[in-house]
């Protein structure tokens, strides 16, 4: 993996065997990053897609291998319990260019993964929402 800083972006190239998540929390983990979003292109060749259903407040994953384009990952960066945490979804496709989407619970790179990290200055943390059993921005 390759980072470079240019102001309050971290351009972040992950290579080839390297899981995705592990990656971007390394990145944010090293560059002490509380708020901000993430937003990337790339390959991979296994990925875990989770599901949330709220009424049982549990998420389901499906793992899917093959081939499949990352079209795109997003999602956000902020911190719970004064430690990092992400919340990414991630959209693939295969070769008949069908799609899936969710929650990204964790995706191997196949060739390359391009991501842009949006640093924001200040920091939200989360807090459990019992309705919804989620980690929710506590925004006040």
């Amino acid at each position: 993996m390759r980072v470079k800083r240019i102001h309050n972006k971290l351009v972040v190239r992950i290579d080839k065997g390297e899981e995705l998540v592990a990656s971007i929390m390394n990145v944010v983990k090293e560059y002490q990053v509380k708020l901000g979003s993430v937003i990337g292109i790339g390959a991979t060749n296994k990925v875990t897609i989770g599901l949330y259903d709220v009424s049982k407040q549990q998420y389901h994953s499906k793992e899917y291998t093959g081939n499949f384009e990352i079209a795109p990952v997003v999602g956000n960066i902020s911190t719970m319990n004064d430690e990092p945490y992400l919340h990414l979804h991630i959209n693939i496709c295969d070769e008949q260019h069908h799609s899936y989407g969710g929650h990204l619970n964790s995706a191997i790179i196949s060739a390359t993964c391009e991501c842009v990290i949006d640093v924001i200055d200040g920091s939200i943390d989360r807090i459990v929402d019992k309705e919804t059993g989620l980690n929710l921005l506590n925004i006040h």
